[in-house]
C-alpha cells in the first residue's frame, strides 16, 4: 500500500519532469540564444539576451523584454533560461515571440553605476539617461538589429523589474505597444517593501539589503556573498538585536541605500523623487497593472500605477488585475490557495492563459481584445468579476469600534478602550516560529493575537446577509496616548462560522488546520503617529491630547458571506515585520535601546472603519 501510495505521489512529479524535458527539448530546437552589448546614449553598454525563433529571418516576431537588476543568467550562448519552457511562457514561445532580457544599468553584467530606484528625470538633454531612456535606447536598438521583429515591443516585469517596466511606459518610444508592470516598486516610503505610512519594515528592509545592496565594482557573474544569520526564529533574533543602530552596525558601511534610509526618515525629496506615479502623466503605450491582493511584499504598487494613470493620463488604454496572490504568484502556474484560505480554482493559471496572454497578442500579435478594464478576484465568494474601472461604484459605510468588543454600523457612542504597548514584548505578525517573512501571514488566522492583552477587538453579530467590499478601507481613529509617538496597526478580519469547512473540490495547503472560527486577515496596514498630518513633516502628540489618526489602506476585494462575522483588530506593534516605534518623538533610526518606553493608548469609541461597500 505504501508503494502504491508513493507511485501515485510520484507520477504527477515524473509527468511534470517529462513536460519540462519535452518542453526544453522543443525550444532549444525552435529557439537560438544570442548575447549582445546594447549601446546607450551615453556610451555605456547593456548586457542583453536575446531568444530568437530560429525561423526569424524574414519572419513576423513581436519582442517581450524584462529588465532586472537579478540578473538574466544562465550566462553564454549554449546556457538556456528555463523560464521559458518551465511555465506558461511557452504559450509565447509557441506564437514566435523573440524574448529579452537585459541587465540595467551598474547591474550583474551591465556596465555603469547602479542607482536604486534611480529617478526618472523628465527634462534629460543630450546624453543624460535615466531608466526611461535606458530603455528606450534598448529598444530602438533591438528592433533595428534584431532580424525579424514585427517592430513591436512588450515590456513586463515583476516586482523591481515592475518598476523598470513603469520606467519604460515613460520610455516614448513609437515601437512600445503594451507594458505590464507587476507589482512594481513604486513608493518605498508611503506603500510598497520597506516603508508603509512611514513605518520601516525591518524585516523585509534588512533580509534584502544584507545580499541584494553589496556593491559590485566591475561586470559579472557571480553573485556577491551576503550576511548570513544563525537563527530560526526573527522574533527572537530581531528583538535581542534591538534598535535599529544595531541594525546598521550589522550592514556595515558598504551598503549605499542602507545608508539613505537611516538619511532620509521623512518624506523629504529623496523620497518624492523616486514616485514614479507623479510623472504617469502622457503615457503612450497600452497598460496592464497586475497585483496581489494578499502581496506580503507590495499590495501598493500596481493599484496605484492604475490609478495615477487613470487620473492623469485619461487617454491611456489602462487595465487592472488583482487576484488572490502572493508576490508573483500570478506567474507561478498554482493559484489555488494562500495559507489555510482556499479559493476553489487555480486563479493563477486562469490569468496566464486568459488575461496576460491575451493583453499582449492584442498589442504585439494581432489578437483580439477581450479584455475588461478591471479584472478582480473577489475572495469569500471567490470569483473573478469582470469591471469597467477600479474601484467600481461602492457606498462608504461606517463601522464604528463600539464599547464592550461591539462594531455597529448604527453610530458612534461615548467612551474607550485601553491598551499598554510595550516595544520589549511587541506583537508578533503571525503565531509560528520561523526566521523568513512569510507570505502566508497575509491571510492568517489571527486568533493568537485576539487573546494577547495589547490588542483591541471588535466583532459583528453574525452577518444575516452577504457584504461585498471593493476598494480602499479607510481607518479613522480617535486616539490618546501617554507618550510622545506611537504606531497603530487595524486589521479587517473575517470570521468564519464555527462549523465551517471548506467544500471538498476546493484544493488546500495539505495541511488539516481547524477552519471553524478561523480569523482570517483580509486586510491589515500600520500607521506611524508621528505622520498622521504630514509625511513630510512629522508632529509629536501631547500626551493625554485626544487626536485623530486617519489613514488608508490598500484596497481589498472580499465578501464576509451570511454568517460570518466581521472583526476589526487594534494594536500598536506588529512584529518583527515593523520596526518598534520607541513610543517618543525621536529619531527611530538613531534611536538607543533606552528611548524605548511603554506607552498607554487609548482608542475612542467615536472611533470607525469605512468601509467601501459595492453597490
Amino acid at each position: 500500500m505504501r508503494n502504491y501510495l508513493f507511485l501515485l505521489l510520484l507520477l504527477p512529479g515524473v509527468a511534470m519532469a517529462q513536460d519540462h524535458s519535452a518542453d526544453s527539448a522543443w525550444f532549444r530546437e525552435h529557439y537560438v540564444k544570442h548575447e549582445y552589448y546594447i549601446p546607450m546614449r551615453d556610451g555605456i553598454r547593456l548586457f542583453t539576451s536575446v531568444y530568437m525563433p530560429v525561423d526569424s529571418a524574414g519572419a513576423n516576431h513581436p519582442i517581450l523584454m524584462t529588465r532586472t537588476p537579478y540578473s538574466c543568467a544562465p550566462y553564454g550562448l549554449e546556457a538556456y533560461s528555463g523560464r521559458y519552457y518551465r511555465g506558461y511562457l511557452m504559450q509565447y514561445a509557441r506564437e514566435g515571440y523573440i524574448f529579452v532580457t537585459q541587465d540595467v544599468r551598474g547591474a550583474w553584467m551591465s556596465e555603469g553605476q547602479f542607482v536604486d530606484i534611480r529617478p526618472y528625470n523628465p527634462h534629460k538633454k543630450g546624453t543624460e539617461t535615466d531608466e526611461a531612456s535606458d530603455t528606450y535606447d534598448a529598444i530602438d536598438w533591438l528592433v533595428k538589429h534584431v532580424p525579424g521583429n514585427n517592430g513591436r515591443v512588450g515590456v513586463f516585469g515583476i516586482s523591481y523589474p515592475g518598476f523598470y517596466s513603469t520606467m519604460a511606459a515613460l520610455s516614448g518610444h513609437p515601437a512600445l505597444k503594451a507594458v505590464s508592470p507587476q507589482a512594481p516598486v513604486t513608493d518605498w516610503f508611503q506603500g510598497d517593501d520597506f516603508h508603509h505610512n512611514g513605518a520601516f519594515f525591518i524585516m523585509d528592509g534588512f533580509s534584502f539589503y544584507t545580499s541584494f545592496g553589496l556593491p559590485r565594482p566591475k561586470p559579472t557573474t557571480v553573485r556577491p556573498r551576503g550576511i548570513r544569520f544563525q537563527s530560526d526564529d526573527n522574533y527572537d533574533l530581531y528583538l535581542k538585536t534591538g534598535s535599529l543602530a544595531h541594525f546598521a552596525a550589522l550592514m556595515g558601511d558598504s551598503v549605499a541605500f542602507w545608508k539613505d534610509l537611516y538619511a532620509h526618515p521623512n518624506y523629504d525629496a529623496f523620497w518624492r523623487a523616486r514616485n514614479d506615479r507623479q510623472f504617469l502623466t502622457d503615457v503612450k503605450p497600452a497598460m496592464m497593472e497586475v497585483g496581489g491582493l494578499f502581496d506580503a511584499e507590495d499590495c501598493f504598487g500596481a493599484q496605484n500605477v492604475y490609478k495615477a494613470i487613470a487620473t492623469q493620463s485619461r487617454g491611456t488604454d489602462n487595465r487592472l488585475v488583482l487576484g488572490p496572490w502572493y508576490h508573483g504568484e500570478w506567474a507561478s502556474g498554482n493559484g489555488w490557495f494562500l495559507g489555510n484560505a482556499r479559493f476553489g480554482s487555480n486563479t493563477a493559471e486562469y490569468y496566464e492563459k486568459n488575461i496576460e496572454f491575451k493583453f499582449f497578442q492584442h498589442y504585439l500579435n494581432n489578437g483580439t481584445d477581450t479584455l475588461a478594464r478591471a479584472n478582480v478576484f473577489f475572495t469569500g465568494e471567490n470569483t473573478w468579476h469582470q469591471l469597467a474601472a477600479w474601484p467600481p461604484a461602492f457606498s462608504e459605510r461606517r463601522l464604528y469600534l463600539a464599547g464592550s468588543g461591539g462594531l455597529s454600523f448604527d453610530g458612534a457612542s461615548s467612551g474607550y478602550d485601553e491598551y499598554v504597548s510595550d516595544p520589549a514584548k511587541p506583537v508578533p505578525y503571525t503565531e509560528d516560529v520561523h526566521f523568513h517573512r512569510t507570505r502566508e501571514y497575509m491571510t492568517d488566522d489571527q486568533r493568537f493575537a485576539a487573546r494577547r492583552p495589547d490588542v483591541l477587538v471588535y466583532e459583528t453579530a453574525p452577518l444575516t446577509s452577504d457584504l461585498t467590499i471593493a476598494g480602499p478601507i479607510v481607518a479613522d481613529l480617535q486616539t490618546s496616548i501617554s507618550t510622545t509617538d506611537a504606531d497603530y496597526i487595524v486589521k479587517l478580519i473575517d470570521v468564519f462560522p464555527d462549523d465551517f469547512q471548506y467544500p471538498s473540490s476546493f484544493v488546500g495547503n495539505g495541511t488539516h488546520y481547524p477552519m471553524g472560527g478561523y480569523q482570517m486577515l483580509v486586510r491589515g496596514e500600520v500607521m506611524r503617529g508621528r505622520f498622521r498630518k504630514s509625511f513630510a513633516e512629522p508632529v509629536a502628540f501631547k500626551p493625554g491630547e485626544v487626536t485623530s489618526v486617519r489613514y488608508t489602506m490598500p484596497d481589498a476585494a472580499h465578501t464576509f458571506k451570511a454568517g460570518h462575522r466581521i472583526m476589526v483588530q487594534v494594536q500598536s506593534t506588529w512584529f518583527p515585520l515593523v520596526d518598534r516605534n520607541p513610543q517618543q518623538f525621536v529619531d527611530i533610526y538613531h534611536a538607543a535601546d533606552s528611548d524605548f518606553v511603554k506607552s498607554t493608548i487609548r482608542i475612542y469609541h467615536s472611533s470607525s472603519i469605512i468601509l467601501p461597500v459595492l453597490q
